[in-house]
């Protein structure tokens, strides 16, 4: 079942700091932990998982740092999610087989039902989107100012 977790709201943010400020230079991790407040030893581990899940693309060296693997409109919140639902290890209560016959029948499937609705959902919803938000919500970004452009 699907829990927000810290972990999981860092490497969303962080997945959208890169694309909301990514300009010609990767991204460098101190500089998202400077800007979202993530704290360094859970935004690593999350990138890193991200570089191996082809979201994010490391780029070594000392101007190194990460950038989306793809286009911001071709990589969902769903995808994010699963990185970090495959990397949390904890006791999933769906799959304890204990409990009475309401739950097990009634219950359950309800909660699967709402977990498939929310993941679609979920697989529905870009970094382009959610760039586009924060645009909206006014905030400062490279991708603010890629926005802005006279012809």
């Amino acid at each position: 079942m699907l829990r927000l977790t810290k972990k999981l709201l860092f490497a969303i943010e962080a997945v959208l700091d890169i694309a909301y400020n990514a300009g010609t230079a990767p991204v460098q991790s101190g500089e998202i932990t400077q800007r979202q407040g993530i704290p360094r030893r859970y935004l690593e581990q999350v990138l890193q998982q991200l570089v191996r899940a082809q979201v994010l693309e490391g780029v070594r060296g000392p101007r190194g740092g990460y950038r989306l693997a793809r286009e911001r409109r071709r990589i969902t919140v769903g995808e994010i999610v699963r990185v970090v639902r495959a990397l949390e290890s904890g006791e999933d209560p769906m799959e304890d087989d204990a409990g009475a016959e309401l739950g097990q029948r009634v219950v359950r499937p309800l909660c699967a039902e709402l977990q498939e609705e929310l993941m679609k959902r979920l697989d529905t919803v870009t970094i382009e989107d959610l760039c586009t938000r924060a645009h909206q919500a006014g905030i400062a970004g490279e991708y603010a100012a890629r926005l802005d452009f006279s012809i």
